[in-house]
């Protein structure tokens, strides 16, 4: 680990260098990948430094350890270093893991009501709320794809994108089943209810990304509806596109513009076909790692939102928090902080760490 660190460090300086230089100046692009590159280094680099600093200072106490003066004062110096050190060293350890290369991407992501009926469908409505809430606290850009919503104001199925540096890096996590327990406003007798909603979170790519032939994909126009009548477009603006190889289909009906509605939906399709091919190679990846760090697969229980109680439970961590009126207005930092650790830690796999009723 040693030597990976003088090589960070011998790198930045290089940068910092290579920066200097009045050429390096007069190239704008030059210029912005080396402050990028400088950026992302920066951390490690300011670690190792002062990792490398308490070894020196540690050499030195050694050296005094048995000057009959100063010998104590060394012991203590040497301890100090010694800890400081232990504490720098677990840092980089973190700090070397790679990053996700998604990380600074927008995210797309889509609710489905699950099982419960009326019920899961106005949990749905709720979990939008608390990702759109989240998100607004974060100053990411909110924008609805297309929604199926019930009389009552419930959910069916949600696709929106959220744009904003980093989304991909807080928001991964949420792919899964979220379970709700409940008293349904629609249950005269008071009894609690079990729902469930389905949570996929995609990182948006550009079709660019993805290698998409136009042969693969039937398009076709409808009109526009929603509930009650709300929100129907007399014209034939939304837009549905089939990808015939996977079967993977995507409508798009919230812009009064087709084609506006046809460029979210292609970008919807290709973050859906980049996930797959993701989510393939992340399985076989699994299988040679000691554990699966991700971001929860769509059929895995991941969270539990017990509203008697009180209490949010994240079962692939174990975390229970009794804020769950805070959490549904978005307040999610610190379920995603713990999240984060975790994954970093390499302990975040599967749901079912914690399995409270």
């Amino acid at each position: 680990m040693d030597e990976k660190l003088r090589e960070i460090v011998a790198r930045y300086d290089e940068l910092e260098r290579v920066s200097a230089l009045p050429e390096t100046y007069a190239d704008p692009e030059r210029c912005s990948a080396l402050a990028r590159e400088m950026k992302g280094l920066a951390p490690a680099a300011d670690a190792a430094r002062e990792y490398f600093a308490a070894l020196e200072a540690m050499r030195e106490a050694e050296s005094f350890f048995r000057d009959a003066e100063f010998g104590e004062m060394a012991r203590e110096e040497h301890a100090a270093a010694a800890a400081k050190a232990q504490e720098l060293k677990a840092r980089l350890r973190e700090l070397l893991i790679p990053a996700d290369p998604d990380d600074g991407r927008s995210v797309i992501i889509e609710i489905r009501a699950g099982v419960g009926g009326e019920e899961s469908a106005l949990f749905a409505h709720s979990l939008y709320r608390m990702y759109a809430m989240y998100a607004e606290a974060r100053r990411w850009r909110v924008s609805v794809a297309n929604v199926n919503e019930t009389e009552l104001g419930g959910i069916k199925e949600i696709s929106f994108t959220v744009e904003g540096a980093g989304a991909w890096s807080r928001l991964k996590y949420e792919s899964g089943v979220h379970r709700v327990q409940r008293v349904p406003e629609t249950e005269a007798g008071g009894r609690i209810h079990t729902s469930t909603a389905t949570v996929a979170v995609l990182p948006e790519v550009s079709e660019v990304e993805v290698n998409i032939d136009p042969a693969d994909l039937q398009i076709d126009t409808f009109r526009s509806s929603g509930a009650g009548g709300q929100k129907v477009n007399k014209t034939e603006s939304a837009i549905r596109i089939t990808h015939l190889p996977t079967g993977t289909v995507v409508e798009c009906q919230d812009e009064r513009s087709q084609y506006k509605n046809k460029d979210r939906a292609m970008k919807i399709l290709a973050s859906r076909l980049y996930e797959a091919e993701r989510a393939r190679a992340e399985a076989e990846r699994a299988a040679e790692r000691r554990s699966q760090v991700g971001t929860g697969m769509r059929n895995e229980r991941i969270r539990t939102y017990n509203f008697p109680q009180g209490r949010v439970t994240d079962h692939r961590i174990g975390l229970t928090l009794y804020k769950i009126d805070r959490i549904m207005d978005g307040e999610l930092d610190e379920l995603v902080d713990a999240l984060a650790a975790a994954e970093r830690a390499g302990e975040l796999g599967g749901a079912g760490g914690s399995d409270e009723n």
